[in-house]
């Protein structure tokens, strides 16, 4: 037995809206599923990293599944400037959690927002010399 292609998928309340959320973020469409002429799932993908949005009502009307409420992970984007991206990102419909702010002896510079249904996503950059 061999484990590949792993992904994750996120389970919200509206897939439109966060189709393109994360379109905003340079996520490509690479496949949808449909059931009964509805669109219940897209996989987006963004330098090799395949992210999965479903419904929460298919998850539970086609599988059986209530998505819980585990807040115990997060998509982490790498970037050349986390203030910038920030800015952009909350302009685009994301709710900001920490400000940008630097830690690990200023190496890195951090901060998170949350998707359209409150998932959260780091976004974190390499501090530039000084």
């Amino acid at each position: 037995m061999e484990f590949r292609t792993p992904q994750i998928n996120l389970y919200v309340e509206n897939l439109e809206v966060s189709k393109q959320f994360y379109e905003k973020l340079g996520f490509k469409l690479s496949f949808t599923a449909e059931i009964e002429g509805k669109e219940v799932h897209h996989e987006l993908l963004l330098d090799g990293f395949n992210l999965g949005i479903a419904t929460k009502d298919s998850l539970k009307e086609v599988h059986g599944v209530t998505p819980g409420k585990n807040a115990g992970c997060e998509i982490v984007l790498w970037t050349d400037d986390t203030d910038l991206a920030i800015q952009y990102l909350v302009e685009n419909g994301a709710t900001l959690v920490s400000e940008p702010h630097d830690f690990l002896d200023n190496k890195l510079r951090s901060a998170w927002v949350q998707d359209p249904d409150g998932n959260p996503i780091q976004i974190v950059c390499k501090r530039k010399e000084q």
